[in-house]
């Protein structure tokens, strides 16, 4: 065997090993200090479906649509952000915490993301509520900015993942393309070498 093959059984070992790495970065997120606030967010969101969302009409009651819900007029927009704010601000927010998985981080967001527009929604169609109608609640106002303080910490977190994969996916180029180049190399001594050791032998078989 020669070196240049010794080499690329080396290198092929070399690069399954960077691969494993590479798809276990791409499957996990670290959010680091950020999971603290986000933590600190869904404790908050959660609170807020106890607090008065709008009149005397709580979080849980615009989420179940009972009698306080329909005395104080709740629209579908403020029906639509709890529900939102509750699958994916609580829900899929703790899941990815919990698990540490990218793609649970992506839904999130995305999740989180749609909620705020919604909520903003929300509180505009409370303000524009007919007259015998309450306005916005207390609840209503943290829980759409608790929805996006989970947003942005969500983008932050996901966007730190991404630029540590393709730190690593530039790396693993790198590492491929000084192994290629050695590899080449060492192919091309061990020819030389061969043809020297061929041309000593052909100059001894003359000589004798």
């Amino acid at each position: 065997m020669t070196a240049g093959d010794q080499n690329n059984g080396d290198f092929e070992e070399f690069k399954g090993d960077i691969e494993a790495a590479e798809r276990r970065v791409a499957g996990e997120i670290d959010p680091g200090a950020r999971a603290l606030v986000i933590a600190v967010g869904v404790f908050v969101l959660l609170l807020t479906f106890v607090l008065p969302h709008t009149g005397d009409a709580k979080g849980w009651d615009v989420l179940v649509g009972d009698d306080a819900a329909i005395r104080n007029g709740i629209a579908l927009p403020s029906r639509v952000f709890c529900w939102l704010a509750l699958v994916f601000g609580v829900g899929f927010s703790m899941l990815a915490l919990l698990t540490r998985r990218w793609a649970l981080a992506w839904i999130a967001l995305a999740g989180s993301t749609v909620a705020s527009f919604t909520g903003l929604l929300a509180v505009w169609s409370r303000q524009t509520a007919p007259a015998h109608h309450p306005g916005p609640g207390i609840g209503l106002i943290i829980a759409w900015l608790a929805v996006i303080v989970l947003a942005f910490n969500w983008a932050r977190a996901v966007w730190a993942r991404t630029a540590v994969q393709l730190a690593a996916e530039e790396e693993r180029r790198r590492i491929t393309a000084e192994r290629q180049n050695k590899s080449l190399l060492d192919t091309l001594n061990d020819n030389n070498d061969n043809n020297d050791n061929n041309d000593d032998t052909d100059s001894g078989s003359e000589k004798a």
